[in-house]
């Protein structure tokens, strides 16, 4: 089974309202970035990428912890993260049964952390003399 056929089961399995949030994320991050890759990262966990891991999903018992990679690096101006606030690199989002996504805000954080990818290959590539 390739990752994404895994995803589907997994949000299958969750019977409660973890599984209609993560049907959710995972449609707002494809809408926001039609190229991202899904992947499978730490413990099967969903992930997806561009250039780079932009977030990770975990479904935990009582809310949905979506995980951004290069978090602290991105723009919040919405205040989506709400976790994970203390480190020098990830973000988190943690969502609870009966929380409204802010769509927008979240395409936006997603298309920057891709930006953010992007950039620092450009960084890493070496210019030809």
């Amino acid at each position: 089974m390739n990752p994404s056929e895994i995803i589907d089961k997994q949000i299958a399995a969750l019977k409660d309202w973890r599984g209609k949030m993560l049907a959710n994320l995972r449609k707002i991050i494809h809408d926001a970035d039609p190229e991202i890759i899904e992947e499978l990262k730490w413990k099967g966990h969903p992930s997806w990428s561009h250039d780079g891991i932009i977030a990770v999903a975990t479904p935990l018992k009582d809310k949905l912890k979506l995980t951004f990679i290069q978090g602290a690096s991105l723009p919040d101006p919405e205040k989506l993260f709400n976790a994970s606030l203390g480190g020098n690199q990830w973000r988190a989002i943690d969502f609870h049964g009966g929380d409204r996504v802010n769509e927008r805000a979240l395409k936006n954080i997603i298309r920057a952390a891709v930006a953010h990818n992007r950039a620092g290959l450009k960084a890493k590539t070496p210019v030809s003399a």
